[in-house]
C-alpha cells in the first residue's frame, strides 16, 4: 500500500502527490483517489531520463479514477494504464477521444472509458470535473500557432470548497486565451497546477504562467512538467522568483512528495 492512501484528509482539503513531470494523485476527503496523467515507464535510460527508478509502482496505490489531459505518450502512458487496470480493474478512465480510443485500442474494456471534451462535467463520487481547453482546437492563427493534432484538455477539479485547476499542456499564449480563461475563471479555482517552461516548446514560459495565474485570481500555483525527462527540465527556483511577493504564491512540490492542501 503506497502512502498516500492512509493520508488523511478534511473536509475541505485535498491530498496532492506530485510524481514528477505531470503526473498527479489527489485524494478527497471520503478516499476517492484519481490519478492525472500517469506515466511511469520502467525502461528509464540515463540518457533520457533524470530518476532511474519510476516514482510509483502502479499496483500499489489503489486509484478509482484516471483523467488524461491529451493523448501524447508522457500523457498517455498504455504501459503505466495497463499495470493499473490489471491492479485495479474497477478503475474508470476519462480524458479526450484520441486517448479514450488509445486505450480501447490496447483492451481497456469499453464500459470502463468515459470521452470527454472541453465543456463536459463529470462526477467522481464526491469530486466534481469540469473539462476545460489546454489549447483551443483552432489553435491561435493570428500568433502563427497552428491546431494540434490532438485534443489537449484541462480539468477543474472541486474537493468541498477546495477548486483545483489542473492546466493540462496549454497554448504557449494561454494569457491572451481571454475565452478560456473566462471559463476557466467561472468555477472560481483557488490552486492552480500549470505546465510551464522558461524557454523551451509549446507551453507558457514563466511570464505567460504568471499572467495566467493573475488573471485566473490563483491563490496559489504548482509548477509541472519537469523532474523526469533530461531535456526540458527547469529550475523551479526561477519559477517563484517570477512571482511578485504580493501576487500568487508558487508552491513547489519536492519530487514524489504529498501535501493536504490547504496547508
Amino acid at each position: 500500500m503506497h502512502a498516500f492512501e492512509t493520508l488523511n484528509i478534511p473536509d475541505h482539503h485535498v491530498g496532492i502527490h506530485w510524481f514528477g513531470q505531470s503526473s498527479f494523485a489527489f485524494k478527497s476527503a471520503a478516499g476517492t483517489i484519481i490519478q492525472v496523467d500517469p506515466y511511469f515507464p520502467n525502461e528509464r535510460t540515463p540518457d533520457r531520463f533524470i530518476h532511474p527508478n519510476p516514482p510509483l509502482v502502479e499496483a500499489e496505490l489503489e486509484t478509482h479514477y484516471v483523467l488524461l489531459t491529451h493523448n501524447h505518450g508522457d500523457h498517455t502512458c498504455i504501459e503505466s494504464i495497463e499495470r493499473i487496470h490489471r491492479a485495479f480493474p474497477t478503475c474508470q478512465y476519462i480524458g479526450p477521444p484520441e486517448s479514450i480510443e488509445n486505450l480501447r485500442e490496447n483492451g481497456i474494456p469499453n464500459d470502463l472509458l468515459t470521452e470527454v471534451t472541453a465543456g463536459d462535467s463529470q462526477q467522481m463520487v464526491d469530486v466534481g470535473a469540469k473539462v476545460v481547453w489546454a489549447k483551443p482546437p483552432q489553435g491561435d492563427p493570428e500568433a502563427g500557432i497552428e491546431p494540434s493534432n490532438v485534443q489537449h484538455l484541462g480539468f477543474v477539479l472541486t474537493f468541498g470548497s477546495v477548486i483545483l485547476w489542473i492546466s493540462g499542456d496549454p497554448i504557449n499564449n494561454f494569457a491572451d486565451q481571454d475565452e478560456i480563461l473566462t471559463t476557466i475563471s467561472m468555477h472560481d479555482p483557488d490552486i492552480g497546477i500549470i505546465t510551464t517552461h522558461p524557454t523551451e516548446g509549446e507551453f507558457p514560459f514563466f511570464p505567460g504562467a504568471v499572467e495566467t495565474a493573475f488573471k485566473l485570481g490563483l491563490r496559489v500555483v504548482i509548477p509541472a512538467h519537469y523532474q523526469c525527462f533530461t531535456k526540458r527540465n527547469y529550475d523551479p527556483s526561477e519559477f517563484v522568483t517570477a512571482f511578485p511577493e504580493d501576487g500568487p504564491f508558487p508552491l513547489v512540490l519536492p519530487y514524489n512528495s504529498a501535501i493536504v492542501y490547504p496547508v
